[in-house]
């Protein structure tokens, strides 16, 4: 039976959802932001006239497009609400909040990881499982036999461009099992495109249809049937950044958090040496740093090396 494992790191919490050394999910959320489920203080800054849609500010500035807002709450109205969709960073633009007035038996949630049926907390996945999400989803790349899938976030939607050899019926039913897997792996939602290889006969599209249902099953979605140029979109719930957006995005973020669980794992006697790309550093927060002398009882350096990629980081022992 698969089941999620929760890793509470420094700077980020992550679960895996593992079927044995298999990873089926993944989920990742960084500690301080918002988050789908979460209950907020805010307060009514504008209601969208003719509908029963408002703007509200949460105590800590976050703005929040709220639905189904009665019409006796009134502008500067202080109001509890759940989040239902997350901010998400885009290029050039925040998107977003969004959510609802809280109902009374609605109860809060501490993280977005909370609900996870049959989870258990680690203090570290197996070797190599959560190393093997990060960098597939920091090259936005899956391969398979005979070809490779690239995933490209959009503001309008994340593409999946299908590449490899092989007839274009081939192809496409080979890339299916990988879709599925990159879609809950990089924990994808919202509106996503399949750009499947152009297939000429509609038999041959709707066999590649029914492939895609199939594997799809368990995963709550609406999709289009292919249309004649090989294109399948997909509507799936959004409730916030998916792990393609954070690499995406926040990149030097996502490095610098990654190298301090590299840090973490380090044996051997001596100090412990970060050396990094400058930019990382400056994303280094003090509080993490102090965190991993704690939880290793170590002496804590830290290196820069501009020549380094952002995600090149790497971590030693070194004497004291």
């Amino acid at each position: 039976m698969a089941k999620w494992l929760i890793e509470q790191g420094i700077g980020e919490d992550r679960a895996l959802l593992c079927e044995g050394e298999k990873v089926l999910a993944a989920k990742l959320h960084w500690p301080g932001e918002a988050f789908a489920g979460q209950q907020l203080r805010a307060r009514l800054i504008s209601r969208i006239k003719g509908s029963n849609r408002a703007l509200a500010e949460t105590d800590a500035g976050t703005e929040v497009l709220l639905d189904r807002v009665p019409g006796s709450t009134s502008e500067g109205s202080e109001v509890d609400i759940v989040l239902t969709r997350a901010p998400i960073a885009e290029r050039g633009r925040l998107k977003r909040a969004q959510g609802r007035l809280a109902t009374a038996e609605k109860q809060r949630m501490e993280t977005p990881l909370a609900p996870l049926s049959n989870a258990r907390e680690v203090t570290r996945f197996p070797l190599g499982l959560w190393e093997e999400v990060w960098h597939s989803s920091m090259q936005a790349e899956l391969d398979f036999s005979g070809g490779s899938l690239i995933f490209s976030v959009t503001p309008a939607m994340t593409l999946i461009d299908i590449d490899g050899e092989g007839s274009p019926k081939e192809l496409a039913l080979a890339a299916i099992p990988v879709i599925t897997k990159g879609i809950r792996q990089f924990d994808l939602g919202g509106s996503i495109g399949i750009d499947f290889p152009t297939i000429p006969e509609k038999s041959d599209r709707r066999q590649v249809d029914g492939s895609l249902e199939a594997a799809l099953s368990e995963f709550p979605h609406e999709r289009t049937a292919m249309n004649g140029f090989g294109f399948v979109q997909i509507v799936a719930r959004l409730e916030g950044p998916s792990l393609l957006h954070r690499l995406a995005y926040s990149r030097a973020a996502a490095a610098a958090r990654f190298v301090i669980r590299q840090a973490e794992a380090v044996e051997g006697p001596g100090a412990l040496l970060l050396t990094v790309h400058p930019v990382i550093k400056s994303k280094l927060k003090e509080s993490w740093i102090e965190e991993l002398g704690r939880r290793t009882g170590r002496e804590v350096r830290i290196a820069t090396d501009p020549a380094l990629a952002l995600e090149g980081g790497f971590a030693q022992a070194v004497p004291l």
